[in-house]
């Protein structure tokens, strides 16, 4: 019995932290309400336009920023408190969450507003994506041993919500329209903001000294060129969202035209995905010290393209949801170690920066696999465009195993 305490309380040691404990149940709150708004609004783009290609803008308008900007806002993260960046942000996602809502109540809104607002939202989330990646050392008190607990408590956290939240937000769009679900979401920030004032430090922030910031972003540059193996972190990162998860953004084609399931069915598919996500989380969360990093993050890579091919194929809901599972799965794991791996390899007065370099190969190069998916969409359908990407995904693993051996060793 007290073995099996003792393996209970080692999983779940990030919650022993106090600071943690209310940054995880803030961010449950108000994830939960993001993708109620996701689900809503890719259902509101396809509505209102019709078009693939439409959809595909929008992820590339959402994340154009953190292309352009996460570099530089890693300079920031590693020179500011990143619980004040946090506060900023989240206040601003409220901000513009209510401003779609009202806009969709009224009944005028158009394409062009939610493409402003996602890049206006796509501004925030280059500053935050970092910033809160970088935050979760701070959280468990610079204890390292229990940096991938909490990273791994986190993407539950992200998977729970995945559950939740498509699944809400598909019930709320079928039967009371998408303004309510951006209104939900809206409101659910405030449990984030409150977390993060309720926080209590016994140490001041970490910065680093301030300085000149394109000699600051020459740093990092140079310290991830020194480091092969977080070299081929971000790289295969990079490719896998340009060539594999864009093939996401094909989903509410796949349940509306295709399978035909609607918007509830679109938010099942979504959920789907969150469960197996979740599972992925779950093993890291119970066995992720027994694990050799880097053979199952090879192994959670290899999934990633069958997964996509299979559902390009698939006409069956239901096999469609377990292959979204997959999907999940995959995608949950690879990011997750491959968080892990760079956090507890990079020293601090460098984590913003490292950080800001892998969020710009993840958030960066995702838009732009989106929109070459939404426009090979329009232009082959929609399942031949998902066959390209799950291809594309399989070839990335083993070029990424070629050119950077090493990563399949790391511990």
């Amino acid at each position: 019995m007290t073995t099996i305490s003792t393996n209970f309380a080692r999983s779940f040691s990030a919650m022993r932290h106090r600071n943690f404990q209310l940054f995880f149940w803030g961010q449950l709150i108000s994830v939960i309400g993001v993708w109620m708004q996701s689900t809503a609004q890719q259902w509101l783009v396809y509505r209102i336009t019709g078009s693939q290609a439409s959809l595909g803008m929008v992820t590339f308008i959402n994340f154009l920023p953190v292309l352009l900007l996460s570099l530089f806002m890693g300079v920031v993260t590693d020179q500011f408190p990143r619980r004040t960046l946090l506060l900023i942000t989240q206040t601003w996602f409220m901000i513009l969450a209510l401003v779609l809502a009202g806009l969709t109540w009224l009944g005028i809104v158009e394409y062009w507003h939610i493409l402003l607002l996602a890049f206006l939202t796509g501004v925030a989330n280059a500053l935050d994506m970092p910033a809160r990646q970088a935050f979760v050392v701070e959280m468990v008190d610079d204890k390292r041993e229990d940096v991938l607990n909490a990273i791994s408590l986190n993407s539950a956290l992200f998977n729970i919500a995945r559950i939740i939240g498509p699944a809400i937000g598909g019930m709320v769009v079928g039967t009371l329209g998408e303004a309510p679900a951006f209104a939900l979401n809206g409101l659910s920030y405030l449990a984030v903001v409150f977390a993060l004032l309720m926080m209590r430090f016994s140490l001041p922030p970490k910065t680093a000294a301030r300085g000149h910031s394109l000699d600051k972003m020459k740093d990092g540059f140079r310290y991830i060129a020194s480091e092969k193996t977080i070299l081929g972190l971000v790289v295969v990162v990079a490719g896998m969202s340009f060539g594999g998860f864009g093939a996401l953004t094909l989903v509410p084609v796949f349940a509306k035209d295709i399978l035909q399931i609607g918007a509830e069915g679109f938010g099942h598919l979504l959920s789907a995905q969150g469960v197996g996500a979740l599972f992925g989380a779950g093993l890291l969360i119970f066995f992720g010290e027994r694990f050799h990093k880097g053979k199952l993050l090879i192994f959670s890579r290899i999934l990633l393209g069958p997964g996509i091919l299979f559902l390009a194929l698939s006409r069956q809901p239901n096999l469609s949801m377990i292959l979204m599972g997959l999907i999940g799965y995959s995608f949950i794991t690879q990011l997750t170690l491959t968080n892990t791996l760079i956090q507890t390899i990079v020293p601090d007065d460098l984590r913003g920066r490292v950080l800001s370099t892998y969020t710009w190969a993840l958030g960066g190069f995702y838009p732009l696999g989106s929109l070459l998916m939404g426009y090979l969409g329009d232009q082959i359908g929609a399942p031949n465009a998902a066959m390209i990407a799950g291809s594309a995904s399989l070839a990335l693993v083993f070029i990424g195993l070629a050119a950077f051996p090493a990563v399949k060793n790391l511990r």
